[in-house]
């Protein structure tokens, strides 16, 4: 059984997520304040992470960024901020979805389930070890580490599963909506700014020149392909 933590101060919201989520078998825990929030999730104790953006005693933002630095598991973030910005903000630190309130109880039940599951995908495979090498770049996806010029480059699990899909199917282009749905395991309902956040963190830290692209290079008008 899977076992969350929904960190939300309006007491009405966070038992309509818990009662959903206990409807789909998952334990669940609450807090309605930051700073035990993310005491609670930096215990490790949880697969996944219900986050609001405005609540007391800790910034929500700041909350994502320390769970991102420390921990590899889900973080969706559940907000009434609606600004593009928000959203880019939140999914720069790392978060791994943002749903806008007021919310579908269901569509945020299966989209944590689909992030468990694509994230149970990557972090418990016991394949052999399997390793891409494209010029000056090594992704070993076993060990979910990535090696630029013999040096190791820190990925979110996000950002590494990206690079990872893009790299494993060279030259093929994939628009924002495609890689949506392989990546985050569902149909994109409009909201692809993530992808191209992730994939503009991804070109800081692999590229020479993230302007000029030499990795994962824009198809105008189509999406990305990354070139070998």
């Amino acid at each position: 059984m899977k076992r969350i933590l929904i960190i939300e101060d309006d007491p009405y919201i966070a038992e309509l997520q818990r009662d959903y989520f206990l409807l789909h078998d998952f334990t669940v825990d609450m807090s309605h304040d930051g700073r035990e929030g993310l005491a609670l999730a930096l215990s490790g104790s949880y697969q996944l992470i219900i986050l609001d953006l405005q609540l007391p005693g800790a910034d929500g933002f700041e909350i994502c960024k320390q769970i991102r630095e420390k921990l590899d598991v889900p973080v969706l973030i559940v907000s009434a901020k609606k600004e593009e910005v928000d959203k880019i903000r939140g999914f720069g630190l790392g978060a791994d979805d943002f749903v806008t309130k007021p919310f579908s109880p269901n569509e945020l039940v299966a989209r944590a389930k689909a992030h468990l599951s694509r994230y149970e995908r990557f972090t418990d495979s016991k394949k052999e070890p399997e390793r891409i090498d494209i010029r000056e770049l090594s992704i070993d996806k076993s060990a979910r580490r990535v090696f630029l010029h013999g040096k190791e480059i820190a990925l979110t699990a996000k950002e590494f599963e990206v690079l990872a899909f893009m790299a494993a199917n060279p030259n093929r282009v994939f628009s924002k909506e495609g890689l949506f749905e392989k990546i985050w395991g569902m149909e994109s309902t409009g909201d692809i700014a993530t992808v191209t956040v992730h994939v503009s963190r991804i070109r800081e830290k692999i590229e020479a020149d993230p302007s000029n692209p030499q990795f994962i290079e824009t198809v105008w008008g189509a999406g990305y392909r990354f070139t070998v």
